[in-house]
């Protein structure tokens, strides 16, 4: 990697986050971002299709940043960027529309690189049927070293994690915040274990509040790391099926867990499975799909 193009990156990133297809045709002019301080806001406001006045800010802003010690301020809390020309970005991440430029990355590195990733995700609303469905499902799937991905929100998030957590696997937990402002703050605990003995990963730097918009962002994430994505409960209208909306832009297996017919939040993996999801209650069906993956270890 080219050190003098990951710190202008950095410094780049961290005042225009945003991701690699917004920045692509600035590299594509400028492969080494060495012009970028010269450049006139007219033309970033071309490359870039943003407003002159952003592009204004944008120039001072970047000045600006590439006086920070970014590279050693994120040593100094633990966090690694990797860029997406860095050797442990994960490449499933390249093939989605609109990859992360920049994953920030918090805890156990060498989990990027076991490809046995299973997402699982639900309704923040969650019920026990949820846990009960996981009692189920996740054994199997630790039992065979696949790591447990899900977002680290509310009910069906944090069961996954937990569920993964007790059974002495490994998960992943992907934020739609930077790491300076972990969300939501009933996880706190279980976020710490997870950067502790796990992985955080998120495509924001650390100062970036949690926002309504990032994470349907985050979203695609959690899809693009994953093999197949498992849905526990989930409404029709949710987070949780724009997740399956970016995994089968990409031809990800979808599971979902078949539930009570009264239930608003069995509605949509009821759905997903009249479009053709695999209904499955135990992760032995999971595993099924996988038999090339799980014979031997990685």
């Amino acid at each position: 990697m080219n050190n003098e193009f990951t710190e202008r990156l950095l410094a780049l990133h961290y005042v225009y986050p945003k991701s690699l297809k917004k920045l692509l045709p600035l590299f594509t002019d400028d492969p080494n971002l060495t012009k970028l301080e010269r450049k006139s806001p007219n033309e970033l406001m071309w490359l870039l299709n943003i407003k002159l006045e952003q592009a204004i800010k944008l120039k001072t802003s970047y000045s600006q940043s590439l006086t920070y010690p970014l590279q050693e301020t994120y040593a100094k809390y633990k966090i690694l960027p990797i860029s997406y020309q860095h050797p442990l970005y994960p490449e499933s991440l390249l093939e989605l529309i609109d990859p992360p430029a920049i994953l920030y990355a918090k805890g156990d590195l060498t989990l990027l690189k076991n490809s046995r990733k299973i997402a699982i995700i639900g309704s923040r609303k969650a019920t026990s049927y949820s846990q009960k469905a996981l009692q189920k499902i996740v054994p199997p799937l630790v039992e065979k070293n696949f790591i447990i991905v899900s977002g680290l929100a509310k009910g069906a998030d944090a069961m996954a994690h937990q569920k993964a957590i007790d059974l002495g696997g490994h998960t992943i937990a992907v934020t739609g915040s930077g790491f300076l402002h972990p969300y939501p703050k009933e996880n706190a605990n279980l976020n710490n274990i997870i950067e502790e003995s796990h992985l955080v990963l998120t495509e924001y730097p650390p100062y970036v509040k949690p926002e309504k918009w990032n994470f349907p962002m985050r979203n695609r994430i959690i899809s693009g790391l994953s093999k197949g994505i498992i849905v526990t409960e989930a409404q029709v209208k949710s987070g949780t099926l724009s997740t399956i909306e970016h995994a089968l832009d990409h031809g990800k297996d979808i599971f979902a867990v078949p539930g009570n017919i009264d239930s608003l939040l069995s509605e949509g993996p009821h759905k997903l499975i009249v479009e053709g999801a695999k209904p499955v209650w135990n992760g032995w069906q999971v595993l099924e799909e996988y038999q090339h993956m799980t014979v031997g270890k990685e």
